[in-house]
């Protein structure tokens, strides 16, 4: 493994085997949301703003297309069109800009208001220095809301390493989320082999996000808490023995196979949680989702539950899938009070 992509190793080769594998059937159940990997699409690679200014939030059309200022004159380039509540928020995976969505936004669009952005170091957006752990880029996300008046409530969408970014700003503010959805957010990395800690060190050569990535996965997942009662997903790949077979590291192939168990985890930020994970050659068949396509965000009445823990957790039977969970998220026409 050589060049940028070597920074992700075996951490991250379970994003590009799922736009590999289950990337298609994760179109089709949530409106085309949810490819990542190592894109290697740095500020320069991706050039200037398309429209040719600076700035261009907001558009006549009321859509956002331009930097903010997320502090000290430090700006990270947002995307936000379409109209609706819930606001999607679409946070891309390690070292994907924004634009890793672009396939995904229109068709979203037409149900809801819906929203991308570059993070810092990445794409159009401003460089920030290291280290980048969790509250840091929490925080930026907190900052883009906020410079660029994104409505809430929100629903997080985030893809692989996106979706630590997602739950840590749920766990900040639980109150202000609608729904989430996890597109193959794994479990910390278990007993990383020396190589892969090097890479992606905060300070690594090749690590362009100046991210803490390690550090970021276990202080989400060690987070990890009852959020509210509102629909999470979390879609998984399940590898094929070719797969698992071709992973560089040991540590790498064990934690392949356990994908899919270990992101059960995620299902604690909910009492009505929902899995759906697919392998490339099987079929796809929809389950009963866990809510209905209709039921109204402002009319939730059900009485609070005692949090979850991760150790009591109900085995989950195993199901695959093709419906969309986003759908679940989004009425047009829904208003918040």
């Amino acid at each position: 493994m050589t060049g940028e992509c070597a920074l992700l190793g075996a951490r991250t080769a379970r994003s590009a085997r799922w736009r590999q594998g289950s990337g298609p059937l994760a179109l089709a159940a949530v409106l085309s949301v949810g490819s990542s990997g190592c894109s290697n699409k740095s500020r320069d690679a991706r050039g200037t703003d398309p429209s040719g200014s600076a700035s261009s939030i907001p558009t006549a059309d009321g859509n956002v297309h331009g930097p903010v200022d997320v502090g000290g004159g430090r700006m990270i380039y947002v995307r936000c069109t379409g109209t609706g509540s819930p606001t999607v928020i679409l946070e891309g995976g390690d070292e994907d800009t924004g634009g890793s969505y672009d396939f995904a936004v229109p068709s979203l669009a037409k149900v809801t208001r819906t929203c991308s952005y570059d993070r810092a170091n990445l794409g159009l957006s401003d460089p920030a220095p290291g280290p980048r752990g969790l509250p840091e880029l929490v925080a930026d996300l907190e900052h883009v809301i906020s410079a660029a008046h994104i409505p809430g409530p929100y629903v997080l969408v985030g893809t692989s390493g996106g979706g630590y970014i997602t739950a840590g700003y749920a766990f900040a503010h639980p109150d202000q989320v609608k729904g989430m959805l996890f597109v193959d957010v794994g479990a910390p990395f278990r007993d990383p082999p020396a190589q892969l800690v090097r890479d992606t060190a905060w300070d690594s050569p090749v690590n362009i996000e100046k991210r803490d990535y390690l550090q970021v996965e276990k202080d989400a997942w060690s987070a990890r808490e009852r959020v509210g009662d509102i629909p999470v997903t979390v879609i998984s790949n399940e590898y094929t023995d070719q797969q698992i077979a071709e992973a560089e590291f040991p540590s790498e192939r064990r934690g392949m196979r356990t994908n899919v168990k270990d992101q059960k985890g995620w299902l604690i930020l909910s009492p009505q949680p929902s899995r759906w994970w697919s392998t490339p050659a099987t079929p796809s068949r929809r389950p009963t989702p866990p809510w209905s396509p209709t039921r109204s965000w402002t009319s939730s009445k059900r009485p609070a539950r005692r949090p979850a823990r991760a150790d009591a957790l109900a085995p989950q039977p195993a199901i695959e899938w093709t419906a969309g969970p986003v759908h679940s998220f989004l009425h047009p026409g829904d208003t918040t009070t």
